[in-house]
């Protein structure tokens, strides 16, 4: 929260928050940085405040930067301020009453025990103890010399029992108990003791998520790397933690190692740029929305630093601008997540500020990170979301299915809310990668062989109608991104989807000719936007084309197997579908989404990709399980009646693909099918089988040189397309020379080509 210019100094505000009660207290215009630690007024002054209010959750001390303390911290102060009210209301222990049998020890208790309750507890408890200790020790030694029957002896007796009760009290402290083995290490009075148990979360006054900056002391540093290079960059470290069994992402984003009086500006002009906030149509180009709010932050910044006499160099004015852009008409902290290119979801569970942003990694699977969102976070990327994707979400409309641009980062974002998610907002964002996928990058990967890249190439050029299926995560609409590129640019592309996730802007860049399609997610409510059963058939107006379907949850089903039947014979018709085997997607077209069997029929062939896992469970890989054509002699379960046929099945043994007997005896009716119109290759074959191999050695030759010259950008989408686009025009040039594009003509001219063109990248 901000506190208006004219709140008192150190007066404080109850908040409610996502359940729990937050204490906020103004600092701003104060001298120092209110740190527990390091400052016996803050301490003192927060326990009296809790003695006042004793039903809180965290304490946030406000600022230029948020200091942010979690209820464990919170705990260990109530149970100091408790004690403070215990000892003075019910003990009474600094009353005449309590002390007055002490006699001629009286003034020395009372000024002792009045200087250790009433002056010292709420500041520096640990001091409070350590004194009370030596005094208590200093006692019972002062008994040893006194005559056990004299009046002075019984005096100092029951002071030694007033003391001990005291102290068994400050034992029970939890502060106590924690700090008590650290008391050699700190001199008396050395308030870094207190570093110890508090340390706050920091958040700048511009954002609510909070950053847990300490790491536990028996952390062990698995790998640490940044991302955004530049200005702009980030610190990120993986670590692991004894007895844990998820690692912690630690993110440490520029935002968050400002100093004070770059906060101030920021604040400033965050409070200027608010005024403006953008409208829907702004929203339909975010790209020219943002860089018109950089350039407004940019001068602005300029402005403020001048008026105050802050001399700011062009990186920290771009890097200021950059995060106040991020954190007014942007999306936060999410925006620095989406900047690593190792991740690949994001998620923030429901109620957003009790537990951390779980991420989902390359190398290390799903991590907690140390950041903890707000309930305002949530609220205004909900907002800006509805505004940018132009649907509902509601109680009405309790889900979000959209999709998240930043320059090159493209993320697929879905959302729930109340009544759906009982707690409130809840996001999971599916980062996808910056660069589409090709089949040499699965190669490079191992999540298919040569054989299998190079027969789904051969299928796709066979235009066939095909179904990438799996369960979620598994890479559907990646490898169905990587078989768009194996489509000849000379043929236009229709891509439909609900959520874009396709890499068609990529593809627009690379020449082709393709044109998105968005429809109306199936579980979103109501929208303007068109069904995705009326995008398909309307898809079927516009001219001779491959159809790709994002993916076939709903009724569109019916539409695209209508498309399939229409266009089997014209060029490639391919979606994603979930479903772990071919059965598993008959199962679904037919049973669940009520396509007839006769129309599953069209479908040519099923490709089955899903992560395999390691036998301790701690990693996964994906990979293509399974490749499968399905035949058309069959009337009720292609299942019973063999209507699957495996070309190639994974081995668990050999970590790959292996084709079956029948795709090595030549026993696929589909390949056969598209033999059957190409000149040369009805009948023939050992002219297919070659076919295959050849693009079999064409990919492996590529990933194998790329290692070679070690430059991955062999491996990329733009080089991809260059090489296909070759292999055909050396198949042309074969079947002109010799009738047939035999592997034997095609693949030494083709790496040829290969090393001249690899030889421009290395200029």
């Amino acid at each position: 929260m901000m506190f208006r210019p004219d709140t008192p100094l150190y007066s404080y505000e109850v908040v409610r928050e996502s359940g729990e009660n937050v204490m906020y207290t103004n600092y701003l215009g104060a001298a120092t940085v209110p740190s527990l630690t390091h400052s016996a007024e803050v301490m003192g002054r927060t326990i009296d405040n809790l003695r006042e209010d004793p039903n809180i959750s965290r304490v946030v001390f406000v600022q230029q930067r948020n200091y942010s303390h979690d209820f464990p911290q919170v705990k260990i102060l109530l149970e100091v301020a408790t004690l403070f009210d215990f000892l003075i209301k019910q003990e009474k222990i600094v009353t005449p009453e309590k002390l007055s049998h002490l006699g001629n020890t009286y003034p020395e208790a009372y000024s002792f025990l009045n200087r250790i309750i009433n002056e010292l507890l709420s500041v520096d408890p640990i001091s409070a103890y350590r004194e009370l200790k030596g005094m208590l020790f200093s006692k019972k030694a002062a008994l040893n010399t006194t005559a056990s029957s004299g009046a002075l002896h019984m005096e100092v007796s029951s002071y030694v029992r007033i003391l001990e009760r005291v102290v068994y009290l400050f034992d029970e402290l939890e502060l106590v108990r924690k700090l008590k083995d650290s008391f050699d290490i700190y001199r008396s009075g050395d308030r870094d003791i207190y570093l110890e148990v508090f340390r706050a979360d920091i958040m700048p006054n511009f954002t609510f998520t909070r950053m847990i900056a300490r790491v536990p002391g028996d952390a062990e540093i698995i790998k640490q790397y940044t991302i955004a290079r530049g200005s702009d960059e980030s610190v990120v470290t993986i670590f692991k933690r004894p007895n844990k069994a998820k690692l912690v992402y630690h993110l440490s984003p520029p935002e968050y190692l400002l100093e004070e009086e770059q906060h101030m500006l920021l604040n400033l002009a965050r409070n200027v740029l608010i005024e403006h906030r953008p409208t829907s149509d702004e929203f339909n180009d975010p790209e020219r929305t943002r860089q018109v709010f950089f350039n407004v932050a940019k001068d602005l910044l300029s402005d403020l630093a001048a008026s105050k006499n802050i001399n700011l160099g062009f990186s920290e004015m771009k890097k200021l601008a950059n995060i106040l852009v991020r954190h007014t008409i942007g999306f936060g902290i999410l925006e620095v997540l989406l900047e690593d290119e190792n991740l690949q979801d994001i998620m923030v569970n429901a109620p957003v500020s009790l537990s951390p942003i779980f991420v989902k990694h390359n190398d290390y699977g799903e991590c907690a990170s140390n950041l903890i969102p707000s309930q305002e976070d949530a609220d205004s990327w909900a907002a800006k979301f509805r505004m940018s994707s132009g649907r509902a979400l509601d109680e009405a409309n309790p889900i979000l299915d959209t999709s998240l641009t930043l320059n090159n980062i493209h993320a697929r974002v879905a959302i729930i809310q109340k009544p759906l998610s009982s707690g409130g907002l809840a996001y999971t964002l599916r980062r996808h990668r910056d660069k589409p996928w090709t089949l040499p990058l699965f190669l490079k990967n191992r999540a298919i062989n040569g054989l299998g890249a190079g027969l789904l190439s051969f299928m796709i050029d066979g235009a066939r109608t095909m179904l990438v299926a799996g369960t979620r995560s598994s890479g559907k609409t990646s490898l169905l991104g990587s078989l768009l590129l194996e489509i000849m640019p000379s043929h236009r592309i229709i891509t439909i989807e609900d959520t874009l996730e396709l890499p068609v802007s990529a593809m627009r860049r690379l020449d082709y000719d393709i044109l998105s399609m968005k429809v109306r997610s199936a579980l979103g409510g109501e929208s303007t936007e068109v069904a995705a059963e009326d995008g398909i058939r309307a898809s079927l107006r516009l001219g001779d084309s491959a159809l790709i379907v994002g993916e076939i949850r709903s009724g569109e089903a019916k539409a695209l197997y209508e498309a399939m039947r229409v266009g089997a014979l014209a060029n490639v018709v391919a979606g994603t579908i979930h479903g772990a085997s071919p059965y598993g997607v008959f199962d679904r077209v037919v049973n669940d989404l009520e396509v007839p069997a006769t129309s599953f029929k069209a479908t040519d062939i099923i490709v089955v990709t899903n992560p395999i896992k390691s036998a301790d469970g701690l990693h996964s890989w994906r990979r293509v399980l399974q490749i499968a054509e399905c035949r058309k002699h069959w009337t009720h379960d292609p299942e019973k009646e063999n209507g699957f046929v495996d070309l190639m099945k994974y081995d668990v043994e050999s970590d790959e693909l292996q084709p079956t007997d029948d795709l090595m005896n030549g026993d696929s009716d589909i390949m056969k099918s598209i033999a059957s119109n190409v000149k040369g290759w009805a009948g023939n074959w050992d002219a297919v089988w070659d076919n295959v191999l050849l693009r079999q050695k064409i990919k492996e030759e590529t990933v194998k040189f790329s290692d070679r010259i070690k430059n991955e950008d062999i491996l990329e989408a733009e080089f991809t397309v260059k090489s296909n686009n070759a292999f055909h025009q050396i198949s042309n040039e074969a079947t002109e020379e010799v009738g047939l594009p035999t592997s034997e003509f095609v693949f030494p001219r083709w790496k040829r080509w290969l090393e001249k063109e690899a030889k421009k990248l290395q200029l």
